[in-house]
Formats: structure tokens, sequence, C-alpha cells
């Protein structure tokens, strides 16, 4: 898995590589809360092409299962994506993810870094 650390005003964060395939099951977002562990951070921001396609299916649940992996370590996310994948019971989530401090979609990437660095538990 291709990860970038970055840090920003003094806060590191996890970056994944725009254009890869990353988190495909709750197995690999252990992988990133683990490296998040050892790179001693709980942000992380990553794309739509990180992530599967049954991420946005809420019917497969895997968005529940990946997300709720994140929620539990206490890892906050950032996810950049166009504004076209958020419909049906997927934008339902989303508007729902905006309540909590865990998990919010952003069309830009400076939006979600400015959440992901500005907002914390």
């Amino acid at each position: 898995m291709e990860m970038n650390i970055m840090e920003k005003e003094g806060k590191k964060y996890i970056e994944l590589i725009k254009g890869k395939l990353c988190i495909e099951n709750e197995s690999d977002a252990v992988d990133v809360v683990g490296f998040c562990g050892c790179h001693q951070t709980n942000l992380v921001l990553m794309y739509e092409d990180n992530l599967t396609e049954k991420f946005f299916d809420l019917k497969t649940g895997v968005a529940g299962e990946i997300l709720q992996k994140f929620i539990n370590y206490r890892v906050r996310i950032a996810i950049v994506l166009s504004m076209e994948r958020i419909t049906g019971r997927f934008k339902e989530m989303v508007n729902e993810s905006h309540r909590s401090a865990d998990f919010r979609v952003f069309s830009d990437k400076k939006a979600a870094k400015t959440w992901l660095l500005t907002h914390t538990h």
C-alpha cells in the first residue's frame, strides 16, 4: 500500500497516493490504521480512487465496515471525491457523516486538508 507521510503546521497526516486502489476491505483499513500508529498520527487524506467501487454501493456493507474500523481506532478520514459520486443512499451516509468529527467528504483537496488539520477530536 502506497502512502505518504505529510506535515503541515506541525501536524502529521497520511495521504494515500491518488490513482492507487488501496482500501478494498476491513483488513486494508487496519493496515492504514497501523501505518498511522507507526507514524504517530490519526489523520488520513484519501481519494475516491483509493477505495473499491463496493465502498460507494452501501448495499455491500463495505463502507460501513471500513469506516467503523477507522472510527474504532479514532482515525479521522477526509475523502476527496467528485460530487457526481454522492447520490442515493451514499449521499444519505455522507450527509449523516457531516454531523460527526470522524469522516468527511470533500470535492477538493484544499478543503479536505483544512478540515483534517483544524478540526480535532
